[in-house]
Formats: C-alpha cells, sequence, structure tokens
C-alpha cells in the first residue's frame, strides 16, 4: 500500500512579473524597502490568498496589492492570482503620497485585464 506524505504539505505559489521592466522597478526600489518587499515576497509564496493586512489588501476583481515599506519610503505592488498558484506581479512603484494614484491603478487593472484575457 503506497502512502502519500505530500498530502498534507500545501505547495507554494510560484511569483512571476508581467515585464522584465517591473521587476527592474523593484529592483531599483532603496535598500529597505526592497529588504521589505523580499519578506513579503515570501511570506505571499507560502501563504497566498490567506494573507492579509496588513501586508496585503484586495481591489477587487482579482486585483491586490503588496506593501513593502521602510524608512526611506513606501513601496506598493499591485498583483493578480492565475490558474495553478501563479502569482504575477502587474505593477510596483514608490508611493509620494497618502492616496494610490489613479494612474498607478489604471495601469494595473488594464495588465490584468491582460493575463486575465491570454
Amino acid at each position: 500500500m503506497a502512502v502519500s506524505i505530500s498530502a498534507n504539505i500545501p505547495m507554494p505559489f510560484s511569483v512571476t512579473y508581467f515585464h522584465e521592466r517591473v521587476l527592474a522597478e523593484v529592483q531599483a526600489w532603496p535598500v529597505d524597502v526592497l529588504a521589505d518587499y523580499a519578506r513579503l515576497i515570501e511570506l505571499l509564496v507560502e501563504y497566498g490568498p490567506d494573507l492579509r493586512l496588513p501586508h496585503s489588501r484586495a481591489f477587487g476583481d482579482g486585483l491586490f496589492e503588496l506593501r513593502p515599506k521602510g524608512r526611506s519610503g513606501i513601496g506598493r505592488v499591485f498583483y493578480c492570482y492565475l490558474v495553478g498558484k501563479r502569482v504575477i506581479v502587474l505593477h510596483a512603484f514608490i508611493k509620494k503620497s497618502q492616496q494610490t494614484p489613479d494612474r498607478e491603478l489604471k495601469l494595473a487593472r488594464k495588465r490584468l485585464k491582460e493575463v486575465q484575457h491570454d
């Protein structure tokens, strides 16, 4: 009789980027914000949609926001989930105001539609 030991081990999520420019934007962030982003990505890979505030926030229609921060600034990363436990990082930027700028949100939503219709 065969026994599967992986039955109770959750499979992690994989993370990919909409375009190499999105990854380049993140990599250009201040080191403290980038370090927090790396920590949050590890949590996202492990917990997926169970990751909630203060780390992640749902924007509706399948769009989510990761919320890295550091002494030198606040980053925002928009992402979505696709079938097969895949996370797609759609857009990233450093916040310069309290509100998320409309243009940043519109770009993320546009990219979300693109990946959902592929």
